[in-house]
């Protein structure tokens, strides 16, 4: 290794320049993929969504019902892309959204209404149909 490869290390109480600054956050940059940030997304979302709940004694000032839906909707949203970075995860994450929801409801939140509800178009909160109820999406004469 040359002199030249070798970068010193900024001293304690140094702090780095705007140049090593953007060199480290490009090189983050490189390393990172979407999946990666599809999943963190997805993670901080329903951990923030559950706080929100105000379930859990410690939470209750932080109730918030109306970021709760939103974190739901945003999670929602994102399950086609957890399918396509990380299919492994899918049930996970949909275990995770079920759990949300329901602890939205309780909260006193509303269940939500009509087909615009679960990952795949359907009504996944309560007193929706269930998975034997729901319509098929096979094509059949006269559907």
């Amino acid at each position: 290794m040359s002199e030249e490869e070798i970068t010193p290390e900024p001293s304690l109480g140094e702090q780095p320049s705007e140049d090593e600054i953007r060199a480290a956050l490009d090189e983050e940059m490189r390393r990172v993929h979407v999946g990666d940030i599809v999943l963190q997304s997805v993670v901080s979302l329903v951990n923030v969504g559950a706080r929100r709940t105000g379930t859990a004694p410690e939470t209750e000032p932080e109730k918030d019902l109306d970021q709760v839906r939103i974190a739901i909707e945003a999670v929602r949203a994102l399950m086609p892309s957890v399918d396509a970075v990380a299919p492994e995860q899918t049930s996970a994450v949909l275990d995770a959204l079920s759990q949300l929801q329901l602890a939205y409801v309780k909260a006193g939140g509303e269940a939500p209404s009509g087909s615009s509800g679960g990952p795949d178009g359907g009504d996944n909160g309560p007193g929706g149909p269930g998975p034997g109820e729901r319509p098929s999406r096979i094509w059949t004469p006269g559907s």
